[in-house]
Order: C-alpha cells, then sequence, then structure tokens
C-alpha cells in the first residue's frame, strides 16, 4: 500500500478529532442550552415540568436511538454527508423552535429537529474516531467527545445571556445559525476511514501489533449483539442512562427551588459542563493505561457517588461540588464507552455495533428526565428520582463488571 504524507506532517485522524469535536460542541451544546429554556417554556405556553422534560426526553431518545440507522447510512454515504445533514436538521429545529406556537408545535421542532440531527451526526463521527485509532483510541474518544462538555460548558450561559438581550424566541434563532454554519464546516473535515487517505490507524504510531487489530477485523453487528458481553453491556448502559440525563433538564430547577437566581442555575449545568470537559480531555488516557473496559466500571461508581452528593444538596455550593464531580464521571462514560465498543467487538463495524448499543441510552433519556419531572409534578419533591440514580449506576457497574471479566468471543456465545 502507498501512504500518503499527512498534510504539515499531521496525522489527518487528529483533524477527524477536531471536526467530531466541533460537531458535539455545536450538536450536544445547543441540545443542553434546555434548561436556560425551561421557565420560558413553563411560562410561554403553561405547561407542567413534566410536560416540558418531555421535550428533551423526546429529542435524547432520538439522536441515541437513530445511530442503529445513522451508521449504516454513513457506511452507505459517508460520514461527511451524514454529518453535514445531521448539523443542517439541529440549526433548523432550533430555528424553528423559536417560532412555535405550542408545546405540541416545540416537541415537533426540538425533539424532531434536533434528534434527528444529532442522530444522524453522532454515531457516525464517533464511529469514525474509531476507525482513525487503535492504540490511542481511548484518548482520541475522549478528545472527540470532549466537544459535549465545552458545549455543556459555554452554550448554556450563552443562551441565557442571549434571552436577556433578545428575548427567548431570537435567542433560539441564532443558535440555529451558528449550529449549521459551524457543523458544516466541521463536516468537511470528516473522513471515513484511514485507508481513503493511504494511511493506518495512529499514524506514526502504528505499529504491527495495531496492524492486526485494524478496523477490518473484528466481529459483525450481527455477531456482536449475540454475545453475552454485548447484552450486558447494553443492559448496563440502558440502566445508568435512566439516571444520567435527570441533571441536565432538572438540576436548574432544583436550584432555583432552593433559592439560587437563574443565572446561579444555569451556570451548575456549566459547571457539569467544566467536569465533563476534564473528564473527557485527561480520563481517556488514563482509561488506555488502566484498562477501559475497568475504567467504565469506575465511571458508574463515579456518577452514583456524585448523585449521592445531589441527594443531600440544598444550597449552592454543594450543589456546585456534585455538578462537577457528576460532570467528572459523566465525561469519562461518555469518553471511553464507544472505545470499549470497539475493544471488546473489533473495529470491522464498530459504527454499526455503537449506533445499536446507543439504543439503550437512547431509552434511558427518554424515561429518565421526563419521570423525574413527573415525579415531581406529584411529590412536589426531586429525592425520588436522584436516590434512584444512585441506585441504577450502582447496578450498571455490577453489569458491567461481569461483561469486563466475561472471555472474550470471536462468535456469538
Amino acid at each position: 500500500m502507498t501512504f500518503k504524507k499527512p498534510p504539515f506532517g499531521i496525522f489527518y485522524g487528529w483533524l477527524v478529532v477536531a471536526a467530531a469535536f466541533v460537531i458535539t460542541f455545536v450538536g450536544f451544546g445547543s441540545a443542553y442550552t434546555f434548561s436556560s429554556f425551561f421557565e420560558s417554556f413553563q411560562h410561554e405556553f403553561g405547561a407542567s415540568r413534566g410536560s416540558v422534560s418531555l421535550v428533551f426526553s423526546l429529542a435524547g431518545f432520538l439522536y441515541f436511538a437513530l445511530g442503529i440507522v445513522s451508521a449504516p447510512l454513513a457506511d452507505r454515504y459517508g460520514v461527511k454527508v451524514l454529518s453535514a445533514a445531521g448539523m443542517i436538521l439541529v440549526g433548523s429545529g432550533l430555528i424553528l423552535a423559536g417560532r412555535a406556537q405550542s408545546i405540541m408545535q416545540v416537541y415537533a421542532a426540538y425533539s424532531v429537529g434536533i434528534g434527528f440531527g444529532i442522530g444522524s451526526a453522532y454515531v457516525p463521527a464517533l464511529g469514525a474516531v474509531q476507525r482513525w485509532f487503535v492504540i490511542r483510541r481511548g484518548f482520541a474518544s475522549g478528545l472527540a467527545v470532549s466537544g459535549i462538555g465545552v458545549g455543556t460548558l459555554l452554550l448554556p450561559p450563552f443562551a441565557t445571556w442571549l434571552i436577556s438581550h433578545i428575548g427567548w424566541r431570537s435567542a433560539y434563532t441564532t443558535l440555529g445559525i451558528i449550529t449549521i454554519i459551524l457543523g458544516i464546516l466541521a463536516a468537511l473535515l470528516m473522513e471515513d476511514d484511514p485507508a481513503k487517505r493511504g494511511l493506518q490507524p495512529d499514524g506514526a504510531h502504528s505499529t504491527p501489533a495495531s496492524q492486526a487489530h485494524a478496523p477490518q477485523s473484528g466481529l459483525s453487528v450481527g455477531q456482536a449483539v449475540r454475545t453475552r458481553r454485548f447484552i450486558e453491556l447494553y443492559l448496563a448502559s440502558l440502566i445508568g442512562a435512566l439516571g444520567v440525563f435527570v441533571p441536565f433538564v432538572h438540576l436548574a430547577p432544583y436550584a432555583i427551588d432552593h433559592d439560587a437566581s437563574a443565572a446561579t442555575a444555569v451556570w451548575l449545568l456549566g459547571a457539569i459542563g467544566i467536569g465533563s470537559t476534564a473528564g473527557r480531555f485527561f480520563l481517556g488516557g488514563i482509561a488506555d493505561k488502566m484498562g477501559r473496559e475497568r475504567f467504565l466500571v469506575a465511571m458508574y461508581i463515579g456518577m452514583a457517588a456524585s448523585f449521592a452528593i445531589w441527594a443531600v444538596s440544598s444550597s449552592v455550593y454543594p450543589l456546585a461540588l456534585f455538578a462537577i464531580a457528576f460532570g467528572l464521571f459523566y465525561g469519562g462514560w461518555v469518553a471511553i464507552l464507544p472505545a470499549v465498543v470497539a475493544d471488546m467487538f473489533g473495529g470491522r463495524q464498530a459504527g454499526r455495533i455503537i449506533g445499536v448499543l446507543y439504543t439503550s441510552v437512547a431509552v434511558g433519556a427518554l424515561i429518565g428526565p421526563s419521570a423525574a419531572g413527573f415525579a415531581y409534578d406529584v411529590s412536589q419533591s426531586y429525592l425520588i428520582p436522584i436516590t434512584a440514580s444512585v441506585v441504577l449506576n450502582v447496578i450498571a457497574a455490577i453489569i458491567t463488571v461481569m461483561a469486563a471479566y466475561r472471555p472474550a468471543a470471536s462468535k456469538a456465545d
């Protein structure tokens, strides 16, 4: 095989990582501005917390569930096309949400637009990153998805500032335009596979050992999903995700209930972004050294411990501690899960297998935040959903241990 020299001495895989970073930054960052608009939706449409929470839950369900469709489409049409289309959908969904005249129109614009948009771009982009790296897969995945953390840190406060100056409707329009422009520019940098550029995974770090585990090796989707390891990993992701997305919707309202200002409450969401960014930037490299499967177990335990902090917090400083700690472990979880999939089942169809696995996260994103909102409507308290989140993440850790120590299989076991 003839190898092409990387432009300016930079391994092109890092440009793919940078593109994935921007896509996750504008995609998830825009989606996680939802808490900034929470009160506006309640006041504008006279909606309960449960019904407003359902907007985010439907979007979350779609953008994780659609990976099972977008990954095969990316194999056919290319990750560049899927990423660009997804970012256009996200931006359009935001713009249309700003023009909604009822909560049902918000469901359609935000949930369908953002849900289908992120669902089209996220899994294909992550799958591409897995194919560009083997040795440094955990680190590369962490950098790619750290865009979610940075977006969570920067975009909700930016949205709050926009709302205070130009109103919530114009704020959504502004976010939508920014998302479309940055998203398309990032999509142009995406590349499906290093072989298309005459390269091997890891670039200069490529070794005979890494070549032996190149993306062409591994199980097919059909073989992978029938293994006990996949079933256990799927159950762990489903159970853990039921609690994982609750803070993104309910931390700000919880803080306001405990006498925090709206601006402070949104900055708590930004604190999740700070922790999440640290987790994605720095923990991925640690995972490569300590073992990515054991690292995943530690992330579930860490999230359970952080929810325990939230359960006993009633003022801003303990809530900030929770937000940073939760963000750290949540960021590590998101960063390492795709790499664990590629490690367990090989890179040949990693994107498709990740897409199937993420349907479990989709169910958790659909049920968790909305259930927490309706639980609050009934009990006027968040204690039940927060406590449940502790228990669920402990169970997820136990199941992941079972998957991690189960012998690998070349076929369905």
